[in-house]
């Protein structure tokens, strides 16, 4: 199971482990966005110094309705309590958890201020 919170902006946060190109974890804080159907987003400049190998392009469409050209990389979260092979989208924004990563459990989220977002295999 993964705990999380519900920040003062209303957005429900995990802390993730990443795994890098050294086998070394790096935790990062991540917004669940429902609205996202890939695995995970992180920031180019934190991909480079992760040293995550390039995968190749994936046309996206944001939230805004434009579309654009992402990199994808080959990455390893350790997702409830074992390590999970991603694709990592490249984007200068938040980091996001997307709903590929979620397949497969169930999101509860206590829409409140430090509310409890719980992630949960479904079976």
């Amino acid at each position: 199971m993964i705990h999380g919170r519900v920040n003062e902006s209303y957005e429900a946060v995990v802390t993730l482990n990443l795994v890098d190109a050294t086998g070394q974890n790096r935790e990062v804080e991540a917004i669940i966005d429902t609205g996202y159907n890939g695995y995970l987003t992180l920031p180019t400049a934190l991909i480079e110094v992760m040293g995550l190998p390039w995968q190749g392009q994936n046309e996206v469409s944001l939230a805004d309705g434009t579309s654009r050209v992402l990199d994808v990389y080959d990455g390893t979260v350790s997702w409830n309590g074992r390590e999970r092979p991603i694709y990592v989208d490249a984007i200068d924004t938040e980091t996001l958890v997307g709903m590929g990563l979620l397949r497969g459990y169930s999101l509860r989220v206590d829409v409140v201020r430090d509310g409890m977002v719980t992630v949960e295999a479904l079976s």
